[in-house]
């Protein structure tokens, strides 16, 4: 069975470098519409069996219910002991684990299934890095080929943790899911780019922001 993990801070606590940007009501809404945008995307995408979302938040899971995401409502011990945690819960040994995290909102289903085509049938794992440095999406067969790094730089470090255990890296150059929505930056990047994303890319209009020409990095 193939399932996707993705992990959603309590409302209120994340996206802390976007706090000067954004009140904490629009913060709040950035939060379910980015997970309103991934959880579709992964339910479109048709090697994935289960779409899965871990927060310690009622109201998330609640929204990723309505989206037709199954829940896991649990404390947050902080994001790699959060997935670490649930990983067992939601997967077989014989299966594997997609990790997306929830502020991808661009994601594409056909980039999403790009990385099932990368790694086929093998054991092992493929990555698509952020272009901040960290890493958007992770799918490890099985599981627990290696633990996961995900942070800050956590694509090098994806790397080395994947070399320690003998374990095959594929890494997918996948543009819409370059962009993980930290900074104002990466909203204008968002909205001046193509592909989906339209609850988050409708919310950031309703707020004010505008498309701009180009990537602005």
């Amino acid at each position: 069975m193939n399932t996707a993990l993705v992990p959603v801070k309590r409302l209120g606590e994340g996206k802390s470098r976007l706090a000067g940007v954004l009140d904490p009501e629009a913060l709040a809404a950035l939060t379910l519409a980015m997970l309103g945008d991934v959880v579709e995307a992964l339910l479109a995408v048709d090697a994935i069996d289960r779409v899965v979302v871990v927060t310690p938040d009622e109201a998330v899971a609640d929204a990723a219910r309505a989206l037709g995401a199954e829940t896991l409502l649990r404390n947050d011990p902080g994001l790699n002991p959060s997935l670490d945690a649930a990983a067992p819960l939601v997967t077989e040994a014989t299966g594997s684990l997609l990790v997306v995290l929830g502020d991808v909102a661009g994601a594409d289903p056909k980039e999403l299934g790009a990385l099932y085509t990368t790694l086929g049938d093998r054991r092992g794992a493929a990555i698509a890095p952020a272009r901040d440095g960290g890493t958007a999406a992770l799918l490890r067969r099985p599981p627990d080929a290696f633990a996961g790094r995900f942070g800050k730089d956590s694509a090098e470090a994806h790397r080395a943790a994947a070399r320690d255990a003998g374990v095959l890296l594929m890494e997918c150059d996948l543009p819409t899911l370059a962009i993980d929505l930290d900074r104002r930056e990466d909203l204008d990047a968002l909205l001046a780019g193509d592909g989906p994303a339209p609850r988050t890319r409708t919310l950031l209009r309703e707020l004010g922001f505008a498309p701009t020409h180009g990537d602005p990095e």
